[in-house]
């Protein structure tokens, strides 16, 4: 009986120790999406990510627009962890669209993973 406790208190350890790893918290997912248009032809975003993030060793770091044929239309960087603060959102203004497309992809990136969580496409209203 012994010898079972022996082995089952390290192999709990190493079970919470990886649970508490910076490659534990999973991806960045963008869960909603507003979108207009400015008076001058450039739009404005405001995207709300959720993410664990852990501190300065793993967080969401930026999320993006991106258009036809994976091109980066505008990038929010975020300057910090928001570790107390989930799901957050952020706001992104100028972004200029290319006339004739419709649609654009929205999605989030944290410092650990690069992106892979939940992407939002996000068809624009016409003006």
């Amino acid at each position: 009986m012994w010898i079972k406790r022996l082995f089952t208190i390290p192999l709990v350890l190493i079970f919470l120790g990886l649970l508490s790893s910076p490659g534990f918290s999973g991806e960045a997912d963008v869960v909603r999406v507003k979108v207009q248009t400015g008076g001058d032809g450039t739009w404005s975003f405001s995207v709300t990510v959720r993410h664990d993030d852990e501190g300065w060793e793993h967080y969401a770091d930026r999320w993006e627009v991106v258009g036809p044929e994976g091109k980066i239309l505008g990038t929010r960087v975020l300057a910090h962890p928001h570790v107390g603060e989930q799901p957050f959102t952020r706001s992104l203004s100028g972004v200029e669209i290319p006339e004739g497309v419709v649609e654009v992809l929205i999605r989030a990136r944290d410092s650990v993973h690069g992106y892979g969580g939940k992407e939002v496409l996000v068809q624009l209203p016409e003006d």
